[in-house]
């Protein structure tokens, strides 16, 4: 079965019309504001003990983005995203920006930001995040990847102590870079998953759905 544009939450508040140049705008807009939608909500984050990947908002706005935009555009704006922070400028989490933070301690969590939004964009193209349930469901994908990315990479570059350089194998790192972020990442889930319903709701009461 074809998965009609219109599945997405901003192809339905904003379809697309009959002329090519104004779809291909709409669309770069979209890309790039959820590129920084993404860097705004890295800024939210705070360091804990024992791991050097900080607690942020950004798997909030990976999850989101590809819900809203669909696989394609969600995949395409973490791109754009990581090469933002890659040429400096400061969208990492802390302001922070460069290529070393691609291959430094949190590069593997952030590798995986747009496979994560593509494969959350694939399945909420089946109108799964249109109830909380099926949203959640269509979400959890996304959350396992960036832990499958992020927490194994701690194995290659290893994590900073007062004596040096640690290289935990892949019990330790799924300990140190998945565990403590589990609580956090339930809630975020959990966030995702009411919001996006929320804003079908309300647009579809703005917009009724067409036949």
């Amino acid at each position: 079965m074809a998965i009609s544009r219109d599945s997405n939450l901003v192809d339905y508040l904003f379809p697309s019309g009959a002329s090519q140049s104004i779809n291909l705008l709409r669309d770069i807009l979209l890309v790039v504001g959820f590129s920084i939608f993404t860097a705004l909500c890295a800024q939210v984050s705070f360091h804990i003990p024992y791991t050097p990947v900080p607690i942020t908002l950004q798997t909030l706005a990976v999850l989101l983005t590809g819900a809203a935009l669909g696989s394609k555009r969600g995949g395409l704006a973490m791109l754009i995203y990581l090469a933002e922070g890659a040429i400096g400028l400061p969208v990492f989490a802390g302001g922070t920006g460069g290529f070393i933070h691609l291959i430094g301690f949190t590069g593997g969590y952030l590798w995986s930001y747009p496979v994560a939004a593509f494969v959350t964009g694939l399945l909420c193209e089946r109108r799964l995040e249109r109830r909380f349930l099926t949203s959640a469901l269509a979400m959890l994908p996304g959350s396992l990847i960036i832990y499958a990315f992020g927490a194994p990479w701690l194995t290659i570059v290893g994590i900073p102590t007062p004596h040096g350089i640690f290289h935990p194998n892949l019990l330790q790192a799924l300990i140190l870079g998945m565990l403590p972020f589990i609580p956090g990442d339930l809630f975020k889930l959990f966030l995702a998953a009411v919001l996006l319903p929320m804003a079908w709701m309300l647009v579809r009461k703005v917009k009724p759905e067409r036949n």
